[in-house]
């Protein structure tokens, strides 16, 4: 039996989790990550650490992650299926497994095309939901995949799934959550919630189907720093859905006061979503702002973390 990540044991003790993204430096510079890190130690059960986010070069994930573990900070390392295949894949949990990471989010990756080298060759050699069962094969199994060698060695990865309940068509938004819980999802971080409804209507349904009692679900958040990030995003960000009235409050201040009304809002839909049956975590995403996450935490009331 694994041990299990700090994040698993706060989840499976019912107590509601935290999670903050940062994303690595655009070349090699740890004190970089450092600085960020710092803002975020005892804020959060585990920090995400992204992989080349919006298909732009980044330093390795999983690099930074074990800088966060030197640190004395969990992390949570995030494997896009854009750029390796089924080898490397293996390989970089096999490589994250032996240096302490123990969870894991499995994603698909943004398009090339929406990133700094847009004549890039995509990979996909396999999908999200089937890199969350090669995750569980290599770890309940101790085999690779598609075939039958052993593992040489534990791999006590806390597995983590991606959802958008604001994708099309949105009535089948649940059942594809049930084929990654399924595939071997132990978790799972949602697209940003601004559109709380919405959300509410989509956990009824994850209800429905007894979801939120087979995996932890942890509602993405976040704080828009202006005006004209929220409209970036409400006009141009596929599966975000951003309320008029979002709109209207950062429309309403003065522009340097629009990034406290920002935050003012993330810690509202924390606490609204709090309250939402079956919702047991949330996961905030400060897009460069983790200065801030201090802030957002203690006044939604998410402070002391739990020490489990």
């Amino acid at each position: 039996m694994r041990a299990g990540s700090n994040l698993e044991k706060v989840l499976a003790a019912g107590r509601f989790a935290v999670a903050v993204e940062m994303g690595p430096p655009k070349g090699t510079d740890l004190d970089f990550i450092r600085r960020k890190a710092e803002h975020l130690r005892g804020m959060a059960d585990a920090v995400n650490v992204t992989d080349n986010q919006t298909a732009v070069v980044h330093m390795s994930s999983i690099a930074a992650a074990a800088v966060l573990s030197q640190m004395g900070i969990e992390p949570v390392v995030q494997m896009v299926c854009r750029d390796r295949n089924r080898i490397a894949m293996q390989s970089d949990i096999l490589g994250a497994s032996a240096l302490g990471i123990r969870n894991i989010l499995c994603i698909s990756g943004d398009h090339p095309s929406f990133g700094n080298q847009k004549s890039a060759r995509k990979v996909y050699d396999v999908d999200s939901i089937q890199l969350l069962s090669l995750v569980k094969r290599l770890r309940d199994e101790g085999k690779f995949l598609g075939c039958d060698d052993a593992v040489r060695g534990p791999v006590p990865m806390f597995i983590g799934a991606a959802a958008n309940p604001f994708a099309m068509p949105y009535e089948l938004r649940a059942q594809r959550l049930a084929k990654k819980i399924e595939a071997g999802a132990d978790f799972v971080q949602t697209q940003c919630v601004f559109d709380v409804a919405m959300f509410r209507q989509w956990m009824a349904r994850v209800r429905d189907l007894g979801l939120d009692a087979r995996c932890s679900i942890m509602a993405g958040v976040i704080p828009p720093k202006s005006l004209r990030m929220a409209e970036y995003m409400k006009q141009h960000v596929p599966g975000i859905i951003i309320p008029d009235d979002i709109v209207k409050r950062l429309a309403g201040v003065p522009k340097e006061k629009a990034g406290d009304e920002g935050i003012r809002i993330a810690c509202e839909i924390i606490e609204q979503v709090r309250e939402i049956r079956g919702v047991a975590g949330v996961h905030i995403m400060p897009i460069e702002w983790e200065h801030r996450v201090p802030e957002i935490v203690e006044r939604a009331g998410l402070l002391p973390r739990p020490s489990v």
